[in-house]
């Protein structure tokens, strides 16, 4: 079960950004502590594990970051926990690992999570790629840059133009500036101490990065800088940012004996491998598959949560299942386009939007969280609700 997610303020990357001088470990540390603090039923030491994600586990996030920012957060020495790497799919990973644990019987109720510091650890970042990769052609060059494998996907997808992904691109700022006007956003928001040493301390309170306000005259003056002439640019493309985001996952019956509240449940799960050149098409195998062990079909979804890496591979998705831009099931308060992508934190961030529409419409009894991943990959998790209506 789903218990509560919450996140910090997700803040631009480089030396202006909120961040630039907060810790990634004291981000995940905010998260777990907010989380015990929303949840007092919860006794500290009943917390069976801890898994935090990072892209990059070096500096502030390495120290197997799990166990490291359980014990910064006072968590009782007795709490295990542990890092995970699934690059942008890193915290829905964390969540999927726990829950198969809960399922196993292995632990009754988890802390799953995930943090990014992209101004301090960019992508890719003390990485040396095997030279066979390329000198056996076991991937084209482009595979190995995000921006280059989402000029592919346009290359596969010519119905996919630049102009139709900057019209998603609008729409994904549009209706985040309005969830934020209706106060959907920020319940889930942790306030999150920043300091500067040319500014003093300060409070994050909410992202930095959303564009309200953002047009389509706008967005078509900018350039494309993985390709001459190309489609993709910084304003149909998720930002480069720092976060951190944590969820509580419980056994059932571990929930209705503290009294916890069980906002969804995990029906099934799919990660599935794409080639690295279109690593943006990846949510679509990972969603066939999770549909089949869910014994599901698209149409039986009534809510999607899409990371927007690019607005190119959610179009290739939509356009997969025939469901249309402007659906109003997909992504109904806007995108990592507008709040921001810090990587492996952002499969949290799905979960954390999707369980707060999951409130609003009982009606509505499936939902799903899906990602595209690096390195040729997506992972696709379907939720039920757990409202009485949807019951």
């Amino acid at each position: 079960m789903f218990v509560d997610g919450v996140r910090t303020p997700f803040g631009k990357s480089g030396p202006n950004g909120l961040y630039a001088e907060t810790r990634a470990d004291d981000l995940v540390v905010r998260v777990i502590r907010e989380l015990l603090r929303r949840n007092p039923a919860l006794p500290p030491e009943r917390v069976d594990e801890v898994a935090i994600a990072a892209t990059t586990q070096t500096g502030d996030q390495g120290l197997t970051i799990g166990r490291s920012a359980a014990v910064l957060a006072g968590l009782p020495k007795s709490v295990p926990g542990y890092a995970i790497d699934r690059m942008c799919a890193g915290a829905m990973t964390a969540v999927t690992t726990v829950a198969g644990g809960i399922a196993f019987g292995a632990h009754d109720v988890a802390v799953a999570g995930g943090v990014e510091h992209m101004g301090r650890h960019p992508m890719g970042d003390g990485v040396d790629p095997n030279p066979r990769f390329l000198s056996e052609r076991l991937v084209d060059p482009s595979a190995l840059v995000m921006g280059m494998t989402a000029e592919n996907l346009h290359d596969r997808y010519p119905a996919i133009t630049r102009e139709r992904a900057d019209a998603y691109a609008v729409a994904s700022q549009d209706k985040a500036a309005k969830a934020y006007a209706d106060e959907k956003i920020q319940p889930d928001l942790v306030e999150m101490a920043t300091r500067s040493a040319e500014r003093g301390w300060g409070l994050a309170t909410a992202d930095e990065a959303p564009r309200p306000g953002t047009t389509l005259e706008k967005l078509g003056t900018l350039k494309t800088p993985f390709r001459p002439h190309g489609r993709v640019t910084a304003g149909n493309s998720s930002g480069i940012n720092d976060g951190a985001t944590g969820c509580l996952v419980a056994a059932a019956g571990t929930a209705a004996e503290l009294g916890l509240p069980a906002r969804m449940r995990l029906v099934s799960y799919a990660f599935a491998g794409v080639d690295p050149e279109v690593m943006g098409i990846g949510p679509i195998p990972a969603t066939e598959r999770a549909l089949r062990l869910a014994g599901l079909s698209i149409g039986d979804i009534g809510l999607f949560e899409i990371n927007e890496a690019f607005a190119v591979q959610v179009l290739a998705f939509l356009d997969h299942y025939g469901i249309a831009d402007d659906d109003p099931r997909v992504n109904p308060y806007g995108g990592a386009i507008a709040y921001g992508h810090p990587l492996a934190a952002s499969g949290v961030r799905l979960m954390i939007q999707l369980a707060r529409r999951f409130a609003e419409r009982p009606d509505i009894r499936y939902g799903m969280t899906t990602m595209c991943v690096g390195l040729g990959m997506g992972g696709t998790v379907i939720w039920e609700n757990l409202n009485e209506e949807a019951k």
